[in-house]
């Protein structure tokens, strides 16, 4: 190993598993030293690092081939510098549909993926995120609804999406999406066990049935279901968006009691008001929103969950214009509000 000894990525590891339920926060674009002081700051200790392709974003991580152990050293160090902890990075360089659709480059854009995660190993980063969604991002309606005070947010709304355009060069069927999806999982998990790196799984965002002649499959409960039991593993679990499950209509409490602290990798906190076909995001205190917070963090520490809860999309605040889906002042207010909640939560637990 370049960087650490086996006994050292271990340790790192198992320090990590070590750890209680906390607030975490992220970041779509490279890390600045402003930014992480700000982190610091706020109380946070893990970071989170989601690399996008987006026009006029410079994404935190190349996109579209592997990560080299340098690569991942210099964030990681970076972040460190600063007293924080590199839990994990949200997306993978290569996005799960790109990989699914890649016909002819399968294999190599899979085994991109298979060299990323030895290196994330290797490393000591504990967890690679993927995400749901073709063709790489959250696909929305409109990016300026009004909620309080004006903050903007984002929106989705059946009605206002072309369903004619196809996102590819033909439409796909569901049955050989799943095919293709258990190959790759077959493929990689076995991979993410022998490097010490657990893999978690996005919904789809909008949760509907398909986009652009592409069924997507991680839309439903018992989708979810099925897709943790393609090749079943401990280093295989839920990115569980808050958000996301909450526009699928489901009950966030059932869902999260079914799979259980283990299952949950760590938690996007993002609320919606309406489901689908036609929701829009907002603060994640209004009390117009789809699911109670405070009843959704009270069963995560009942199941035992003891990974991070990091604030997802957020409002767009007065003067914010950096991030999409919101920006700094966003998520500033949405860890300090986590960090209260979970503060009542465990002096409840303690009494």
């Amino acid at each position: 190993m370049s960087n650490q000894t086996a006994g050292s990525v271990a340790e790192s590891m198992e320090r990590f598993d070590q750890l209680p339920m906390r607030v975490a926060m992220g970041s779509y674009q490279p890390l600045t030293d402003e930014i992480l002081r700000l982190m610091k700051q706020l109380g946070v200790d893990d970071v989170l690092l989601t690399p996008h392709r987006h026009p006029g974003f410079e994404s935190a991580m190349p996109m579209g081939r592997a990560w080299t152990i340098d690569e991942i050293q210099e964030v990681k160090s970076k972040i460190e510098s600063h007293g924080l902890r590199l839990f994990a990075f949200e997306k993978m360089p290569i996005p799960l549909y790109e990989i699914l659709l890649g016909d002819g480059d399968r294999e190599a854009k899979t085994e991109a993926i298979k060299t990323t995660i030895r290196n994330l190993g290797e490393v000591g980063v504990p967890v690679l995120g993927y995400s749901g969604h073709p063709p790489d991002g959250a696909v929305r309606t409109s990016r300026t609804v009004q909620v309080r005070g004006g903050a903007e947010v984002s929106a989705f709304a059946m009605d206002d999406i072309d369903t004619e355009t196809l996102l590819y060069d033909r439409e796909y069927e569901e049955k050989e999406i799943w095919a293709a999806y258990e190959s790759y999982l077959q493929a990689v998990v076995p991979v993410a066990e022998e490097a010490g790196v657990t893999l978690g799984v996005h919904p789809s965002d909008p949760p509907i049935e398909r986009l652009g002649g592409v069924p997507l499959l991680f839309r439903n409960f018992e989708n979810f279901k099925r897709a943790l039991d393609l090749v079943p593993s401990d280093n295989h679990g839920l990115k569980f968006c808050l958000g996301c499950w909450s526009e699928m209509g489901e009950d966030l409490v059932e869902v999260l009691r079914y799979f259980g602290g283990k299952n949950i990798i760590y938690v996007h906190f993002r609320d919606v008001i309406g489901t689908v076909p036609s929701f829009h995001e907002t603060f994640i205190d209004d009390e117009e929103s789809n699911f109670n917070e405070h009843k959704v963090m009270q069963t995560l520490s009942e199941i035992g969950f003891s990974g991070v809860m990091t604030p997802d999309h957020v409002p767009t605040l007065e003067g914010d214009t950096d991030w999409e889906f919101g920006s700094v002042s966003g998520r500033t207010f949405t860890v300090g509000y986590l960090k209260g909640l979970l503060k009542s939560i465990n002096e409840q637990a303690d009494e």
